[in-house]
Formats: structure tokens, C-alpha cells, sequence
């Protein structure tokens, strides 16, 4: 018995760090800050605006990559769902002997049956997430239509983790307020991720060890 549990053991410290390693899929640079684009030469066409030109009508909205727009979080998400059911069925039958005859000698309870079967069941699921701040994040590609893709993200260090929130999707140059700024609502294909490490983080989640053995568990 000791032998197997060693053995579990030892695969279980082997596939600890694969774990944990595909955790995380995204890319490195999935939130990296965009650059701007370097200047392309003006063209001698004569021409008073040439192809920088942004008009007076845009104010200082962010419009090319490299710009700075703020997203503010307002993310507000509650669900739940419930069913119940039940059934009920009862049955009984009897038979009364006759009093002369062969058959006069079976009492009436030896002939008397009865039986009954109830079912109920019931379920209930809710779930709640609440998300608020504000990120900063830069413009990193300019579509034909107008619409931009942005990300960014924000690293905190505190006292005793490291908390970083990362954002990315698809905003609408008129959702952008005059301040640069945008509701997270409006961001299509939004990727939020707030994610945390350090004591807090480990002492919330299961030892590698437990894990393993959740997943192996027949109950």
C-alpha cells in the first residue's frame, strides 16, 4: 500500500509543472504595448494636408497606433437557474376469501398488497462577477471601417502579491469620449483577464498534490 501511494506520488510531482505550464495559453506579447507606426515621407503633391493629417473635427481622440485611450471597467455579469421536480404514484389491491370452500382457510392479510413510489428532486446554480477600474491601454492596428483593436494591460505590486489586469478587443472611434475614454461595454471581443500571484494567491488555491488527487477520484 505504501508502494502505490509513493508511486502516485512521484506521478503526481511529474505532472504538477505540465499543469501548470498549460495553464496559461495565451501568447507573451498577447498585451504588449503597441508603438506607433514611424512617419511616411510626404509626398510632393502640392498638397496643403497630406496623409497624417488628422481633421480639426476629431479633437484629440485616439485614432492611429501608438494612442493612449483609457477603458474604464464597469463589467456587471449574475445568473442563476433553478428546477425541481417530483413524482408520487400509491397502489393497493385486496381480495376477500371466501368464507366456505377450499380456499376458506386464507386470512384476508395474507391477500392484501400494497405499494407506493415518490420521487423528488430540486437544483439550483447562481453565479456573480463584478469588475470596476479603469486600464489604459494603446491602439495597436487601425481597420478600414474604423474600428481599432486596442490592448494593454496594468501590473500592481502590493504588499504581499502581484496583481496584473490585461484587457484587448475591438472598439468604435465614435464610442471614444472626448477624454479618450471608453466603457468596456463597448468593447467587442473583450478579453479581460485579472489574474494575481504571490502569498494570497497560493494560500486561496488546492496544493498540486490534492489537486491531483480530485482529479483521479472516482467521487
Amino acid at each position: 500500500m505504501r508502494r502505490r501511494l509513493s508511486e502516485l506520488a512521484m506521478l503526481a510531482l511529474a505532472l504538477a509543472p505540465v499543469a501548470v505550464q498549460a495553464k496559461d495559453k495565451l501568447p507573451p506579447d498577447a498585451f504588449a504595448v503597441s508603438m506607433p507606426l514611424p512617419p511616411t515621407p510626404p509626398s510632393a503633391n502640392g498638397s496643403i494636408f497630406q496623409g497624417a493629417y488628422v481633421p480639426l473635427t476629431s479633437g484629440g481622440r485616439a485614432g492611429q497606433v501608438g494612442d493612449i485611450l483609457t477603458i474604464q471597467l464597469v463589467e456587471r455579469t449574475a445568473a442563476t437557474k433553478s428546477n425541481a421536480a417530483g413524482t408520487q404514484r400509491d397502489g393497493d389491491i385486496g381480495l376477500s376469501p371466501p368464507t366456505t370452500g377450499p380456499l376458506s382457510f386464507f386470512n384476508p392479510s395474507d391477500i392484501g398488497m400494497g405499494g407506493g413510489q415518490q420521487f423528488k428532486g430540486k437544483g439550483e446554480a447562481s453565479q456573480s462577477n463584478a469588475l470596476s477600474g479603469e486600464v489604459s491601454v494603446t491602439v495597436a492596428a487601425v481597420y478600414p471601417n474604423g474600428t481599432m483593436l486596442v490592448k494593454g494591460e496594468k501590473f500592481l505590486t502590493l504588499n504581499r502579491g502581484d496583481e496584473r489586469v490585461q484587457i484587448s478587443g475591438i472598439v468604435r472611434a465614435i464610442d471614444i469620449s472626448p477624454d479618450n475614454r471608453i466603457l468596456s461595454t463597448r468593447v467587442a471581443n473583450a478579453t479581460i483577464r485579472y489574474v494575481g500571484k504571490g502569498e494570497i494567491a497560493r494560500a486561496s488555491r488546492q496544493g498540486w498534490l490534492q489537486r491531483f488527487f480530485s482529479m483521479i477520484s472516482p467521487f
